[in-house]
């Protein structure tokens, strides 16, 4: 088998898979539009896409899974930065004074992922 998405639950598919298409430079799909109950991230082949889907629950707690994301071709500040700016959060700060470390963020609705070095 191979993986074909990574499946987030959500309250507004759209707006959350907007942001993260901002964040990761991967389109939305073009079949999909404000209030469908099911939003596609769709990632370079043979990458599994992004899939938001509309649940009418609250996040429980804390992420039993989350995404930890490499940059490519800037720093892990720049991208924390630029994370930042397009609506995420910071939770929690792991970053030395010698350069290593990770920072822990949220996307908008509290969804835990990592930039790493």
């Amino acid at each position: 088998m191979r993986l074909r998405h990574v499946t987030v639950d959500c309250a507004n598919p759209y707006e959350l898979a907007t942001f993260w298409s901002r964040l990761i430079g991967w389109p939305v799909s073009e079949l999909d539009q404000p209030g469908d109950d099911e939003v596609l991230v769709e990632a370079p082949d043979p990458v599994p896409g992004l899939l938001f889907i509309r649940v009418p629950e609250p996040r429980p707690g804390k992420n039993r899974v989350h995404l930890d994301w490499k940059p490519d071709g800037r720093s892990r500040d720049e991208e924390v930065e630029r994370a930042l700016g397009v609506g995420a959060t910071i939770h929690e700060d792991h970053r030395g004074p010698e350069g290593r470390g990770w920072v822990t963020m949220r996307d908008p609705e509290g969804n835990e992922f990592c930039i790493e070095r």
